[in-house]
């Protein structure tokens, strides 16, 4: 069988072929559920979601108006669910209280962390997990999922600029998260 492209599958479920939908699913299942355990912080959660953006996916299709790729589509799916979920979990207002330095504190347990941590890998990204949800979730797109910088802004909803900025900022936190705890001299 010949490798089927996003709008093939999606024009045969468009057509009632409904099967045809689980190629699309198992295409894009890992990399999503990559994306949502980094941002929801539980693989149940991610489960969850994932199986919530599939079906939101699903009775979409015909609002797919293939102005960009499929995957791009999807992943916003994905993202805004997760915001979603994030923002029933806890109310906004305590999140948009905290200070980017509150975010940066490491307690006895981020030390902890750090001397459990098998290698600079996991330490680094114990340590992403500790920036605000935004910052963590830019930096995972762009250097662990690979994403460009125009493909994250359609992703998000934020403005290519706006990703640029968040991005650096990112990188800025988590640099300067490193330094205030000295282990510097450990990731090098």
């Amino acid at each position: 069988m010949r490798n089927l492209s996003d709008i093939e599958i999606i024009e045969s479920v468009k057509r009632g072929n409904q099967a045809d939908f689980a190629l699309i699913i198992d295409r894009y299942k890992d990399k999503g559920f990559s994306l949502l355990k980094r941002m929801l912080r539980n693989d149940f959660d991610a489960e969850e979601v994932l199986q919530d953006s599939f079906l939101k996916a699903y009775k979409s299709l015909s609002f797919f108006r293939q102005d960009s790729k499929f995957s791009t589509w999807f992943y916003r799916i994905v993202y805004n669910s997760a915001l979603t979920f994030l923002s029933s979990k806890r109310r906004r207002n305590e999140k948009d209280l905290s200070s980017l330095e509150d975010h940066l504190e490491l307690s006895d347990a981020g030390v902890q962390v750090y001397a459990e941590s098998e290698n600079v890998a996991q330490f680094v990204n114990k340590m992403i997990e500790k920036l605000p949800e935004k910052y963590s979730t830019i930096l995972n797109m762009f250097y662990i999922d690979d994403m460009s910088l125009d493909e994250i802004s359609k992703i998000t909803g934020l403005s290519l600029v706006n990703v640029k900025v968040i991005l650096h900022r990112s990188r800025n936190a988590l640099r300067d998260m490193v330094l205030k705890h000295n282990y510097n001299e450990e990731l090098l």
